[in-house]
């Protein structure tokens, strides 16, 4: 029987991971959005282009949380690869596994592994796929500044949610003018968080691993198997 530990445990994992992973894809997906801005809208379908082009990408990150106010400032260093549905995140010492159908959440520290199943009518699920349209609705969306980035010209992008509900007051979305790869992505919110998340590598085309995304229990033999559904 499931104790009331193992729960929190649970939804510790789970808020963990479910702020990055929506910020990581939204770095790489699609954004078929409607049209406000015709010069960002061209700039987000060569992008789209672009990530359409690889069979697979690999990246390292670096993602900070401000907030002068509270006198937060944190930083944390993660990677993921993707290919399709499926990836492999590694992040604040966890690590996230997508297999295309469950969904693996790996914490060494809790010695614990936490198995759910996808389902596709579940709007709060969050996968690459999903991201495909991220900015369908919901965002107006204006070219911002260009900036000189160690000798990177990068553009960027304004987002404004539409749903006065949503606490974020903008997102900037920074593209490398050259590559058309993304090179940032920052969050303002409305009570003055800032999070950023940085690209330090971007890698395309990997060889993988034919297992590189599944899940083997014989890894973790004294793990407990926390099966969520």
């Amino acid at each position: 029987m499931q104790t009331k530990i193992e729960n929190q445990k649970s939804n510790s994992i789970s808020s963990m991971t479910k702020k990055i992973i929506p910020i990581l894809f939204t770095l790489f997906i699609s954004f078929t959005t409607h049209a406000q801005d015709a010069k960002a809208k061209a700039l987000l379908d060569q992008v789209t282009s672009k990530v359409k082009s690889y069979s697979n990408i690999a990246i390292d990150f670096k993602y900070t949380l401000n907030n002068s106010k509270e006198n937060i400032n944190q930083d944390s260093k993660g990677n993921v690869t993707m290919k399709g549905d499926q990836y492999v995140l590694n992040f604040m010492g966890i690590t996230k596994i997508f297999d295309g159908k469950k969904t693996y959440t790996i914490v060494p520290e809790d010695e614990e592994v936490a198995i759910s199943s996808y389902n596709e009518k579940d709007d709060s699920a969050i996968t690459p796929s999903k991201m495909l349209t991220f900015f369908n609705s919901g965002y107006r969306y204006t070219m911002d500044v260009l900036q000189d980035v160690r000798g990177r010209k990068i553009q960027y992008i304004k987002l404004v949610p539409t749903n006065t509900r949503d606490q974020r007051k903008e997102i900037l979305l920074g593209i490398d003018v050259k590559t058309k790869h993304i090179y940032n992505l920052i969050e303002i919110g409305k009570k003055g968080t800032k999070t950023t998340l940085t690209v330090n590598s971007f890698k395309t085309n990997q060889p993988l691993s034919k297992n590189q995304f599944t899940f083997a229990q014989s890894k973790y033999p004294n793990y407990y198997i926390n099966k969520l559904d």
